[in-house]
Formats: structure tokens, sequence, C-alpha cells
């Protein structure tokens, strides 16, 4: 059987079907925006007079009210649909950004900022949503190529990131008239647009009628139920280990453009082309790695690069300038987020396609949770002068993860070829 060419060559891109494509391209221009916040709207909140104490609460809220918001998305998507979800979420942001431009009321900037998840970071996702948009994806994918394209996806989100790191120093540079928070307007302006343009991407296309569902338990196999039960086992071990694994990485990664601001002085401008740096190399590391979890497995690729980003992330509070810290960061980022869509791949791979969305959500809740609680320890420590300590923490709980993580799933990786001495008799 010929192979699939790579999703990221113009034929492989062609072999993807309608909603496959479509859903990347709204990503990516999601991601975009998001990357403009990702540098900007901590800077915003302390030019509004906002403390690293209040920033992380508000980063809490949002990372809550997306966890309970996600499980409850990901099991009734599982049953309705996906596509209604991600309309709901586009019009949802459209309606929310334009009050917050016109409106620029704390009250509706923090319930906006909660529910839409402003300045976490989340790397082109629908938010809450996020799982009913990762199962419609899964499901739009052959299983066989479900790791090259998923980690393609990552790649070019990644991309979409760095294009808005770029634009978050240039949009403030254009309001040169304007001062205090009225500086980031445009960045705001920039999510308007992009969901504006993802709103009418997702309305015209159509989404295969869910099949029906047998809930009578009496009708239900032996051999069913045993694969639910090690299905469910698999997703709590996963939800565990990720919950380790997004404490860590909460602690400080939302915060770090106020702790850059803190610790060395720098502004927008010298951060916006950091981050944009940073998104399209780890774009290009996470399309490559798709060849090595071919090679290796999954969850090789996943662990073997974060080991490094542990050493890297533990360094960077101790350097005693931002031009020697940004390439630590650059490079931490990098080994860190490139294995973003093997994790993907791996979560949704671990149960079948009528329960992807429960499964997604499950994934996005242990982050939620867990992600949520970091900033807003991490802002609590640096309000109190430490700005080393989160990072301490935080590489401490990362390197938990890497020992966990193959611990306890590597059971589940279908995705490593196998040994040459565990091939059957005979088999060529």
């Amino acid at each position: 059987m010929s192979q699939s060419p790579p999703p990221y060559t113009r034929r492989g891109w062609t072999t993807l079907s309608r909603t496959a494509k479509q859903l990347i391209a709204a990503r990516f221009l999601r991601a975009t925006a998001q990357g403009a916040l990702a540098v900007d709207f901590t800077l915003y909140l302390k030019a509004r007079g906002w403390s690293a104490q209040d920033v992380g609460l508000l980063l809490l809220a949002s990372g809550l009210i997306s966890a309970a918001l996600s499980l409850v998305v990901g099991i009734v998507s599982d049953r309705v649909g996906r596509r209604v979800f991600l309309l709901i979420y586009e019009t949802g942001l459209i309606i929310g950004t334009t009050l917050l431009v016109l409106v620029p009321n704390v009250w509706i900037l923090v319930v906006v900022a909660a529910i839409f998840g402003f300045g976490r970071g989340a790397n082109g996702t629908s938010g809450p949503f996020a799982p009913a948009e990762q199962a419609w994806l899964a499901q739009a994918i052959p299983d066989q190529h479900r790791s090259s394209v998923f980690n393609f996806n990552a790649g070019l989100q990644f991309g979409g990131m760095g294009v808005g790191s770029i634009l978050a120093a240039a949009l403030p540079a254009l309001m040169s008239g304007a001062s205090g928070p009225r500086v980031y307007i445009l960045v705001f302006v920039l999510n308007l647009v992009m969901a504006v343009v993802n709103l009418w991407q997702i309305w015209i296309l159509s989404e295969p009628p869910r099949p029906p569902r047998n809930l009578n338990a009496q009708h239900r196999s032996k051999k069913e139920s045993t694969v639910t039960k090690r299905e469910n086992r698999a997703l709590a071990l996963l939800v565990g280990v990720n919950m380790v694994n997004a404490v860590g990485v909460g602690l400080i990664a939302p915060l770090l453009p106020y702790w850059f601001n803190l610790k060395f002085g720098v502004g927008p401008t010298a951060i916006g082309p950091v981050y944009a740096l940073t998104f399209f190399l780890t774009g290009l590391f996470a399309m490559m790695l798709s060849h090595v979890s071919d090679r290796m497995g999954l969850i090789r690729a996943i662990i073997l690069p974060r080991i490094l980003g542990v050493a890297l992330l533990i360094a960077i509070p101790f350097v005693p300038s931002f031009a020697i810290a940004a390439p630590l960061y650059v490079a931490r980022s990098i080994v860190n987020r490139s294995s973003m869509g093997a994790r993907q791949a791996f979560g949704v791979g671990l149960v079948r396609d009528q329960r992807r969305g429960l499964a997604s959500s499950l994934n996005t809740v242990s982050w939620g949770v867990a992600g949520a609680i970091g900033p807003a320890i991490g802002g609590w420590i640096i309000g109190l002068g430490s700005l080393v300590w989160p990072f301490i923490i935080a590489a401490s709980l990362q390197l938990g993860y890497v020992i966990l993580f193959p611990t306890l799933m590597g059971q589940y990786d279908t995705s490593r070829p196998p040994h040459p001495a565990e091939k059957s008799p005979g088999s060529s």
C-alpha cells in the first residue's frame, strides 16, 4: 500500500478532506489572534493597574470556567455533534470582544477574558469548546494519518502564534497617540476580525450525522464493556499525569511577559519578536516531530525533548539580562511545545471515535483546572517578591511529568513500531 504524502506538502494537503483543511485553517487564524494576546494581555492588565496576584486570579478563573464547560461540551458533542459548539464559540467571541472594545468596563473584561481564555496562550484552540473541535478533526482524518496531521496542525498553529506575536509588537506601535490600556485596543480588534472570518468558515461546513447510540446496557457485549473499562483506566491515568504537568506549566508560562517586564523592564516591542521567533521555530520542530514519532513512538517523541526543557527552564531566572534569558526561553519553549501534536494524537488515540469528545474534554479539563491553579500560585509568589521560586517549583513538577508519563502511559503507546524480537515467527 502506498504511503500518503505528508500534509505539509502540496500533494499531502490536497488529500485532506475539506473539513480537515478548514478546521486547520480556522485554528491558524485563531492562533494568530491569540498569539497577540499571549504577549500583550498581561501587559494590558498591568497598564490598567492590575497586580501579579490579580492577573493570576483572573487566569485561575478562566481556567476553571474553561474546564467546567469543556467537560460538558465533550460529553454532549459525542451525542449531538461538534459543529454547533464551534459556531457558539465564534459567535460568543464576536459579541464579547465587541463589547470589550466599545465598553472596556472591568466586569465585561473579567467575564469575556475568563470565558474565552484571553492571555492563556491557548495555541489556537477554541477555549472550552476545544474538545468538540479536536474530536471533529480526528473524525475527519484516517487513523493511520492522525499523528502526522495533528503534528502538522500543531506546527501551523504555532506559526499563527508567531505571526500574532509580531502583531503584538506592531499594533501598539500604531497607536502612537494613545496612552495606558488604550495602546492595546487593536489587539482586541484583531481577535474580533479573526472570529468573524472563522464563524463564516465553520458555518459553510457540514458535519455527517451521528450514528445512532444504543443506550440499553443489556445490548452491550462483554467485549465492548471490557474495551470501555480499559479506555476509562487509560483516561484516568492521563488526567492525573497531565495535571502534574499543567500546574508546572501554568506556574510561570502565562505570566512570563509580566515577569520579563518586572525583571528586565522590557515591553511588547522586545517581548513580541522573541515570542514570534519561539512560535515559528516551534512550528517547524512540531512538523519534524511527526517523522520522529512515526519511528520511535509517540511517548518517546513527547518525553525526550522535555528533559532538556526542564534544564532550560531552571536556568532562566538566574541569568543577568534579557539578552540571555530570551534565547533560553526560545529553546525551552521549542522542546516543550513541539510535542503538542503528538500529545493530542496520543490522547484521542486512547478511545474509539464515539468517545473522542469525552477524551478531548477530560484532557482539556485536566489541563484547565491544574493550569488555572498554576498562575494563581505563581502570581502570589511573584507578589511576595520572589522572581525565582516559581521557576524552581515549575521545573520540579515538569520533571515529575517526565518520569510519570512513560511509566504510567507506556502500555498504551500503540504507535511505536515493534522490536524485531517481538515479531511473530514467520513474519517478514
